[in-house]
């Protein structure tokens, strides 16, 4: 989380020393992808169990079971899982595009340290005050301006075709992060009736 913080207040010479000591990425999800989003999961469901969520047509705060928290929180965790390494993929199939030769250990240091100050936001999201579109807004905002840094120090790509690459890339991470809020977000308030009871019928 420390990394995150500086990337956000200091990017470049931060993505400097990451790209002076480049890792595997095997290396860079055990030591710095898996404990964030163990931390920013965890956070978040003790927040729906102590405080609630919004829920319902008025955004009632509904708090819920530790069961109904725990289980949504390990699908959370893997969305947000499987979120790195779409995003590692997508970069290095974009860089193939822009005649770009890039590792998947480089293509996913740069997911997992770019999208870091968006999962970091989302440690706001314990308080149910706050509204999940805000955290959504201001983190993948901070997630798009560390990158600008962060692609063309690590993957190094050509000078012609480095903006293409960051302008793409934050494209889909609008689309993908941006879907995402909106089906959790809904499904939180109840606009999924019938799975919501399903599973709470399931669960309880």
């Amino acid at each position: 989380m420390i990394k995150a913080l500086l990337l956000i207040f200091s990017a470049q010479p931060t993505w400097l020393r990451i790209a002076q000591t480049p890792r595997h990425w095997g290396a860079v999800l055990a030591t710095y992808v898996l404990p964030m989003l163990l931390l920013v999961h965890a956070v978040e469901g003790y927040g729906m169990v102590h405080w609630g969520k919004p829920h319902g047509e008025i955004a009632k705060i509904k708090p819920y079971s530790v069961t109904y928290a725990t289980t949504y929180e390990a699908v959370q965790f893997l969305l947000a899982l499987t979120l790195v390494f779409i995003v590692a993929r997508l970069i290095k199939s974009l860089g193939g595009t822009f005649h770009g030769r890039h590792t998947f250990s480089q293509t996913f240091t740069v997911a997992a340290y770019g999208l870091s100050p968006y999962f970091l936001l989302r440690l706001l999201d314990v308080f149910p005050q706050v509204f999940p579109w805000l955290t959504w807004i201001v983190g993948i905002l901070l997630s798009i301006s560390v990158l600008y840094s962060g692609i063309p120090l690590i993957l190094r790509p050509d000078p012609p075709h480095a903006l293409g690459l960051y302008l793409m890339t934050s494209l889909f991470l609008l689309m993908i992060t941006g879907l995402m809020c909106f089906t959790t977000t809904w499904f939180l308030l109840g606009k999924f009736g019938k799975l919501d009871a399903f599973i709470a019928n399931y669960l309880h």
